[in-house]
């Protein structure tokens, strides 16, 4: 009888595949500003207080503190040190690291820790290093490109940070040893090393067995294959390279 999959063990609660919970600072996420506060920028800003490392994030953390004595946690842009401000609101000034609605932001200005929805306290473009694109607007929407290349439409109203996310640079740095590796992806409670199916036997692996490494069959898999077969790529509508396909929004009647 063959061990069980990674995607069997995944679910069992081992430790192996948890992540770190107990190191994990707090949520990042924008502050909750009132309607009125962040249209009329009623001198609302906050200062840096400390820079840290939280671990399992590629980016550093900023911890701020309002006007009002308010402290929270936000992602810092590059060029952000102790003591720098960050204003909030309409009428903020174009600066790395303030927080303004996609609509007061000018086209080509790069942004990260974008809102999908207006309050959510921002979910897209959060990596280090990264940033998007504005890339056009209109009076109830804005489009924006995104790291990988795909643009999307956003509500008008909602926030982002100006800036390129701080901590680039990072995944240049060779591990140089597999237990360097090991430590990265156990913060995130990944598992390394992780084998080939197809370099396994056939009693470990759907994909295992046979003189060459080769899954020997259809890699596609039903949605109702049990645990031990639904391995692959499952309930896949489509396979093969996609080819004369335009990863672009219509940008009709958008300026």
């Amino acid at each position: 009888m063959g061990k069980r999959l990674i995607v069997q063990r995944r679910g069992t609660g081992s430790p192996v595949f948890r992540a770190a919970g107990h190191k994990r600072a707090a949520p990042v996420k924008y502050r909750k500003i009132t309607k009125d506060e962040f249209e009329n920028n009623a001198g609302i800003s906050a200062e840096v207080l400390e820079l840290f490392h939280e671990p399992g994030r590629g980016s550093p953390l900023a911890k701020v503190k309002f006007m009002d004595g308010y402290q929270t946690l936000m992602l810092p842009a590059e060029g952000v040190s102790v003591g720098s401000k960050i204003e909030f609101g309409v009428d903020a000034e174009i600066k790395e690291g303030n927080v303004l609605p996609l609509l007061a932001i000018p086209v080509r200005t790069p942004i990260f820790n974008i809102e999908v929805r207006k309050g959510d306290g921002g979910k897209l473009v959060k990596a280090g290093g990264t940033a998007a694109l504005v890339d056009s607007k209109s009076e109830k929407s804005v489009i924006v490109k995104l790291p990988s290349g795909k643009f999307k439409k956003f509500p008008s109203e909602v926030r982002a940070t100006v800036g390129v996310v701080a901590g680039g640079g990072r995944t240049s740095k060779p591990f140089l040893k597999a237990g360097a590796k090991y430590h990265a992806r156990k913060a995130k409670g990944l598992k390394y090393p992780r084998v080939r199916g197809v370099a396994m036997a056939a009693a470990f692996h759907p994909h295992g067995g046979g003189s060459h490494q080769s899954p020997h069959q259809p890699t596609t898999v039903s949605r109702n294959a049990p645990p031990g077969r639904k391995i692959g790529l499952i309930a896949a509508r489509r396979t093969g390279y996609k080819r004369g396909r335009q990863n672009r929004v219509d940008k009709k009647d958008v300026q």
